[in-house]
């Protein structure tokens, strides 16, 4: 079923961070899709030129504007410029997000802090930043990606830094959604599994640094087909179809959650 037809955002403003490739990138077109014009936030513009092609081919207004989301000052003034040429912000989802995969005795000082720079320091600057516009306006909706990981420890692929940033993502999710709940503000998270996306194919066996370590991440993906109720690894426009339902109206009375979209893998 398109997006469109089960989610209306039309006239939305929605504000995506990280749109180039993976969940954001699906994610960008399910919120066309659904006719909500488009604000893409990444580093490198060029990256995002042909995702606003497309998107701006099913009618709706898209722009690319540049930020690192760690750098507050930046996201600030990415924020004023959306909301100048857009004159309002109504969804962000903050899906930008890196991760490390160390065990922890090999993790660096530099790979701990840049873990947590993008996906705990990102989150809050990008929220705050945008936050403000909805908060005057007295509605908006913000969806962070989330993750099992901030649930459950994955293994045998150790990422402590990653594991650590998502359930502080999970416990940021719910001290917003509390706080801006009175100015009309929904605040959620999903938490994906295993995606087929480029950051789990940079984790894959092809990267690992043995042989050892090869086998153990091939193991980790084969694990997917074998515990998992739904045998197999989500695509990310399966994701993208459940934050634009959080996006959406159809979720008004959905607050503060971190809704698991792992195919039953974390229940079983």
């Amino acid at each position: 079923m398109p997006v469109r037809d089960a989610f209306d955002l039309t006239g939305r403003v929605c504000v995506v961070t990280g749109a180039n490739r993976g969940i954001g990138r699906a994610l960008s077109v399910a919120l066309a899709e659904a006719g909500g014009d488009l604000a893409v936030l990444v580093r490198d513009p060029d990256s995002a030129d042909r995702l606003v092609g497309e998107v701006t081919a099913l009618g709706v207004r898209a722009r690319v504007f540049t930020a690192d989301v760690t750098d507050a000052d930046a996201v600030n003034r990415a924020a004023d410029a959306v909301v100048a040429e857009f004159g309002r912000v109504d969804v962000l989802v903050n899906n930008a997000g890196t991760c490390i995969h160390r065990p922890a005795l090999e993790v660096t000082a530099a790979e701990w802090r840049e873990v947590f720079d993008v996906n705990v320091d990102g989150l809050w600057n990008c929220s705050q930043a945008f936050g403000r516009a909805m908060v005057a306006a007295g509605r908006g909706s913000i969806v962070n990606i989330g993750s099992m990981s901030g649930l459950v420890v994955n293994r045998p692929q150790w990422q402590p830094a990653y594991n650590a940033s998502k359930a502080a993502v999970h416990q940021l999710t719910r001290s917003l959604a509390a706080e801006w709940a009175p100015h009309g503000i929904n605040v959620n998270a999903v938490c994906p599994g295993g995606v087929d996306t480029p950051m789990l194919r940079a984790g894959g066996p092809n990267r690992a640094q043995s042989e050892a370590e090869a086998e153990s991440r091939r193991a980790r993906v084969a694990a997917y087909g074998y515990f998992m109720p739904i045998k197999r690894l989500s695509t990310p426009e399966e994701q993208a179809a459940v934050i634009a339902f959080l996006a959406s109206d159809d979720a008004s009375y959905v607050n503060g959650v971190a809704l698991d979209v792992n195919g039953g893998l974390f229940m079983a």
